[in-house]
């Protein structure tokens, strides 16, 4: 489902055209306007917050390389940074050694002088980045011990995908392979937003938990195994 599809089927299924609203600031300094398409695109922006929070799939995860410096043992994150799936070193011959998740204060215990370096074993999200004493949004990782050389580092890390309300294509894997379960949440949203009936509100509940439990089956079930580890898939017959 395309992002045009998706949002002719909402509107239509709602029957509401939602009129453009317009609000002028606290400062009184000028307006913000808010039609129809940019509420159903909130709608789906929540529906897509929702789905990536509740199952683990693929297409939420990412890969970068970074750069250890010498003597210091802070790591930035990404800008797009969620959560940690995995973090490794690569070593002066190429090895990757995988480091293990700690957490601020056991690393400060295990390695209390920054001058304890060697290659990291442990790392742990530390906070904020501060960017010559300005904090930003973004985090950063502390390492335990402090890396005495410039390593690489490959993080495989869980970001929010790209809304589907503004790829440019119009298509998000979410959006190709199962549409479902974004239809219904997106329907979800508006409902809640229109106080829509408490009848109908439960039939798009419904849909939407039967929607997320076959996403959830293909998202920590199918894609986490296969036939040769875990045997086929059956049915067990009755005698």
């Amino acid at each position: 489902m395309t992002y045009n599809e998706l949002f002719i089927t909402v509107k239509n299924y709602l029957q509401n055209d939602f009129p453009t609203n317009t609000w002028t600031n606290v400062a009184g300094t000028g307006t913000t306007s808010s039609d129809g398409t940019e509420q159903i695109n909130t709608f789906i922006k929540q529906a897509e917050e929702r789905i990536y929070n509740s199952v683990q799939i693929p297409a939420l995860r990412k890969n970068v390389t970074g750069l250890t410096t010498n003597g210091n043992k802070y790591l930035s994150c990404p800008s797009d940074f969620l959560s940690v799936f995995s973090m490794a070193v690569i070593d002066g011959d190429g090895n990757y050694e995988y480091l293990l998740n700690k957490d601020v204060n056991f690393i400060r215990a295990a390695y209390p002088n920054p001058a304890d370096e060697g290659l990291p074993k442990y790392y742990a999200l530390f906070g904020p980045t501060v960017v010559t004493s300005v904090i930003t949004d973004e985090l950063s990782f502390i390492l335990g011990p402090t890396p005495d050389d410039a390593y690489d580092v490959e993080l495989h890390y869980y970001y929010y995908p790209e809304s589907i309300t503004t790829a440019a294509d119009g298509r998000t894997w979410l959006g190709d392979n199962y549409s479902p379960v974004l239809l219904y949440g997106a329907m979800l949203e508006a409902y809640v937003f229109l106080k829509g009936e408490q009848d109908l509100m439960l039939v798009y509940k419904a849909k939407y938990d039967e929607a997320m439990g076959q996403l959830n089956r293909l998202g920590t079930g199918l894609e986490r195994g296969d036939a040769y580890r875990d045997g086929q898939a059956k049915i067990k017959v009755m005698p």
